[in-house]
């Protein structure tokens, strides 16, 4: 466990000894905390043995855009009408 400080944009800085070394994670807003989850310079190599698709790539991408606009709009609607 680490504790670490938040600048004036939200951005925070993790310690090197705090042994995450992905240049990219996963931010996943929980209440009053964040759970963040490295991911691995490509994910889908290390996927491969354990998520079977017959989709490619460029399919599984483009259907995870339209299910995050989809998601986007949702919550963009729900606020609108809950002002």
């Amino acid at each position: 466990m680490a504790v670490v400080s938040v600048d004036e944009r939200g951005r925070l800085t993790l310690p090197r000894n705090f042994g995450v070394r992905s240049t990219k994670a996963v931010v996943i807003p929980a209440g009053s905390f964040i759970v963040v989850i490295p991911l691995p310079g490509k994910p889908s190599e290390h996927a491969e043995g354990w998520l079977s698709t017959e989709k490619s790539a460029r399919e599984l991408k483009d259907e995870a855009e339209r299910a995050a606009m989809m998601d986007a709009r949702g919550r963009a609607e729900r606020r609108s009408s809950a002002v």
